[in-house]
């Protein structure tokens, strides 16, 4: 909100791109001189603002694939627009991290606040990177067309420019995917280093529940696996929302109509949203039962698991009528777990196998009509793929956030074990030595 409200007028003041890309004023010789002349249209501009895009029996001539791809050679990640929109970002995650640095700050800030910030500015970077693929995609597949079709009139120069371009932009995002890989498996321990050392502090209050060692153990990890996966992949799809949603907008002007609803402004972004809408719906509906049946599995293990590991030590535990019967609620709640997880996986794999097809049947209209250029009609298909993934994040993670709410469901369980008014044994992380 800040950024569309006072992003402008806060950029004259304290924006670095007017450094970076000075601007240079046309010659007084190319202005006009009279308010006559600057009313005189030219004829060049008038031919350039034709609608290379509109259907084949306007007046408007087909795509012109020339055109389209001497933009490419504009290409630009580092523009001006974007030296001040990355210093932008860098600002609010400076403030961010500045606050919470004076506001409740605890030993484990720079691994919580920092090191989540700069997880969320690397996600960023890479989201920018895909939108500046969409935009080179463009340019490389007109390319391509006009030198399919009009033989010699793309030089080599032109052609390995736009190859070399996409090179000096993937190695960076390689390095950043290894480098993220690195830190969020670190991240990752010191979250679940954390929460054992909450539990630890109550220990001796809540040693003897039911599966206390997997709690701490296991789950912790789990949980804290799960949040890492699912935080990193929400905030990428509310990221690629923000970067594409305006773009695939602005693509669907390109769009002569949508198969059934005829010419709908927007109507890629609708068809994106009431896609990904219903499949999620969807799920929600044919995955209802299976958070629970997933607990339940974890208490039936856990009551095996104990049986077994008392058996190590007492020779009158885990005898063979006892596992039998504990096995048998473990094979019970497992064959329930396959016969549920059969038809929300048919709705599943039906579902994501199925919507692949959705923007090809959404540019038919278009593309028959002869109104688009290979360019843009990747630009499209790139953009529509990002936004639509985005707004199926629920769909698509629908089985790992049934896992989390099973595990969340374990460890509320276990928690209401410690009494409210017990003091937690102090315990800091110097304390404990570290890993490695």
């Amino acid at each position: 909100m800040l950024w569309f409200a006072l992003g402008e007028p806060i950029r004259a003041v304290i924006s670095i791109d007017r450094f970076t890309h000075p601007a240079i004023s046309a010659p007084i010789a190319d202005q006009p001189t009279t308010q006559d002349e600057a009313a005189i249209p030219d004829p060049a501009a008038g031919a350039a603002q034709t609608n290379p895009n509109a259907p084949a029996d306007t007046e408007s001539e087909a795509p012109n694939p020339t055109a389209a791809a001497a933009a490419g050679s504009s290409l630009n990640f580092l523009t001006a627009e974007r030296i001040w929109l990355y210093q932008y970002v860098l600002m609010t995650a400076f403030i961010f991290c500045a606050f919470w640095y004076f506001y409740k700050r605890n030993e484990w800030y720079w691994w919580s606040v920092v090191s989540s910030t700069v997880i969320l500015l690397i996600i960023y970077f890479q989201v920018q990177v895909q939108a500046f693929v969409n935009e080179w995609s463009g340019a490389f597949f007109n390319t391509i067309q006009l030198a399919l079709t009009q033989p010699g009139s793309v030089t080599p120069d032109q052609l390995y420019g736009l190859t070399w371009t996409i090179v000096l932009v993937t190695v960076p995002v390689v390095v950043a995917a290894v480098g993220l890989a690195f830190y969020t498996s670190h991240y990752v321990f010191r979250w679940r280093k954390a929460m054992n050392f909450y539990y630890m502090a109550y220990w001796p209050q809540i040693r003897h529940t039911e599966g206390a060692a997997q709690r701490v153990q296991e789950d912790t990890m789990r949980f804290a696996s799960i949040m890492e996966d699912l935080g990193t992949a929400f905030f990428d799809s509310l990221i690629t929302l923000v970067v594409f949603l305006p773009l695939l907008w602005q693509l669907s002007a390109n769009i002569s109509e949508l198969p059934i609803f005829g010419a709908t402004p927007g109507g890629l972004v609708w068809v994106a949203l009431a896609g990904a809408a219903a499949g999620t719906a969807l799920l929600a509906v044919v995955g209802i039962k299976l958070p629970g049946l997933n607990f339940a599995n974890q208490k039936v293990e856990a009551a095996y698991r104990k049986e077994l590991v008392l058996g190590e030590d007492f020779e009158d535990r885990a005898a063979p009528p006892s596992v039998r019967e504990l096995f048998a609620g473990v094979q019970k709640n497992y064959f329930r777990l396959y016969f549920h997880y059969t038809y929300f996986n048919l709705a599943r794999y039906g579902y994501t196998n199925m919507v692949g097809y959705v923007p090809l049947l959404v540019m038919a209209p278009s593309i028959l009509a002869g109104t688009l250029t290979m360019g843009l009609y990747q630009q499209i298909q790139i953009a529509f793929g990002q936004v639509f993934s985005s707004f199926q994040f629920f769909a698509r993670a629908w089985t790992v956030i049934v896992e989390l709410q099973s595990v969340i469901m374990r460890l509320r369980k276990f928690e209401s074990y410690i009494p409210k008014d017990q003091e937690p044994i102090k315990v800091s992380v110097g304390d404990i030595p570290a890993a490695g």
